[in-house]
């Protein structure tokens, strides 16, 4: 099988561009999570409460902003 996205360049230079740029914008969610996830998990201990659930809170909020546009990181 095989795909080909064709963009009609000047005028869908952005739409191109966010195409190409896609697994950097997969990196950037992916490690944001993982950075939350480290965070939640290893030092909630030390850190105040109020922290703890702002950091799980953004974390969760990543995820629900991840199912509403149909992606997540299983895919």
């Amino acid at each position: 099988m095989e795909a080909i996205l064709k963009f009609n360049l000047p005028e869908e230079k952005p739409e191109f561009e966010l195409a190409v740029d896609a697994a950097k914008w997969y990196s950037v969610c992916w490690d944001m999570d993982q950075h939350l996830r480290s965070e939640t998990k290893y030092a909630p201990d030390t850190m105040p409460d109020e922290v703890y659930k702002a950091l799980s809170e953004t974390r969760e909020k990543l995820h629900q902003i991840l199912v509403e546009n149909g992606v997540n990181f299983n895919d």
